[in-house]
């Protein structure tokens, strides 16, 4: 039998990860919050390097005819950087989520349940470009006590090694071992990674719909994620047109390759003939490209929108714009198209707001605001490791709670359940301490 070695060598890594994921575990919140704090420094010292690497990597990728919004995705400024440390320093202030009491209950005397939170084990984190995404996995991680396997895209391999060298020496001087932290760098080892669920407790896919979609239906493993980002916003017949001029510009142009953009405006057609030429205007001064169903198009000089469009995530300055006829219609629309993600309301009419928010079925519903505040450093999570679209928490954007479970503990003196059994059986107090 021909034994892949390189397919050995990964195991031998994801043992090691798990081993110093379980010392990670067990160590003190104060330890973990020096660890954080290790990598802070280290980041901030070793910027120019990491800017110099994350150039070269754009370099390369707009030689090979990288997509805008993947490039916008890789490219790693002095601005986000700052803004991504800064990320990683409030992780420290966040509350410890392991070691978290849910249930505290005597069952009987002397018979006692405790319900424990504590770390998943070894997380699996793959991803295109977004080397930022590498930097705030890995803090969330060591500070939920998680083990962490990182995969990022060939696009942005310089980035990713000199933050991952940058980190796992700052981790010398901590009680965290380096080993926690591992990187990977071959497109290889994705497909070993996803067989490996001997190791790895929880695959978190960050990247296109196809990429996340791929992920997904290729492991065994339980994967947090969002394939689709189709977000929309709905301007009401009782919206302020200030308000939803500003909150549409934002909501889209902010920053067009972030999965809480949105893709699809909808307007009620009693105000679009007002308001359609206005943030037509407000939208191509900042280059977005718009498509419109047959009733927009009465008003506008666009192309036309097809039935795929309403099913497309452009991640780009494109936006397509429908015309709807009641705010039921627009809930509608997008329960049909849209990908449970974020979408919002603009409306001055509390009951109209609130059926919107009740009826929508998305991970986030939002009034008067723009989508793009569905984020985990804006929700107060100091970062995230993604966004998940399922029913199931955790849901929406996801912070440490989403990185620990939990286990039940019961300690009794001698306790054996035939005592609490038959016609004799004594009964439980269950009484929550």
């Amino acid at each position: 039998m021909i034994v892949d070695s390189s397919s050995l060598l990964l195991k031998e890594i994801a043992e090691k990860t798990s081993q110093a994921g379980r010392k990670l575990g067990g160590l003190s919140t104060s330890d973990r919050n020096q660890a954080i704090e290790a990598i802070a420094v280290a980041l901030e010292n070793a910027s120019a390097e990491i800017i110099k690497a994350n150039e070269l990597d754009c370099e390369l990728a707009e030689k090979e005819g990288i997509s805008i919004p993947l490039y916008n995705r890789l490219k790693l400024g002095k601005t986000k950087l700052e803004a991504t440390i800064k990320g990683v320093r409030d992780v420290i202030n966040l509350p410890d989520p392991v070691g978290h009491i849910s249930i505290h209950r005597e069952l009987d005397e002397g018979l006692v349940l405790k319900r424990v939170s504590c770390p998943l084990g070894v997380l699996g984190i793959i991803f295109e470009a977004r080397p930022e995404a590498l930097i705030q996995i890995t803090t969330l991680a060591i500070k939920s006590g998680n083990g962490v396997i990182l995969k990022g895209g060939k696009e942005a391999i310089n980035s990713c090694q000199t933050l991952v060298k940058v980190i796992r020496e700052a981790l010398e001087n901590t009680k965290v071992n380096p080993d926690a932290v591992q990187l990977l760098t071959t497109r290889e080892e994705i497909r070993q990674l996803l067989d490996l669920e001997e190791y790895i407790d929880l695959i978190i896919p960050r990247g296109s719909n196809e990429f996340v979609r791929f992920i997904q239906n290729n492991t065994n493993i339980p994967v947090l994620g969002h394939a689709d980002g189709i977000c929309h916003l709905y301007i009401d017949k009782k919206a302020d047109l200030e308000t939803a001029t500003a909150i549409t510009v934002d909501a889209k142009t902010q920053y067009p390759a972030a999965c809480n953009a949105i893709e699809t405006l909808l307007i009620h057609e009693s105000i679009a003939s007002e308001f359609l030429p206005k943030i037509a205007d407000a939208l191509t001064s900042h280059q977005v490209r718009l498509k419109g169903d047959q009733l927009t198009q009465k008003y506008l000089n666009i192309e036309a929108a097809t039935e795929e469009d309403w099913k497309t995530e452009y991640s780009d300055l494109v936006l397509s714009i429908k015309i709807v006829d009641s705010l039921e219609a627009a809930i509608s629309h997008i329960n049909t198209y849209g990908s449970e993600h974020t979408d919002a309301i603009v409306t001055e009419d509390k009951n109209s707001a609130e059926l919107f928010m009740n009826q929508v079925d998305a991970a986030g519903v939002y009034h008067n605001c723009s989508t793009r505040f569905a984020d985990g450093f804006r929700y107060g999570f100091g970062a995230e490791v993604g966004i998940s679209t399922q029913k199931m928490p955790p849901r929406g954007p996801v912070g440490l709670e989403g990185l620990v479970t939990y286990k039940y503990q019961v300690t009794g003196n001698g306790h054996i359940a035939a005592t609490y059994s038959g016609e004799n059986a004594k009964p439980f107090t269950h009484r929550n301490i």
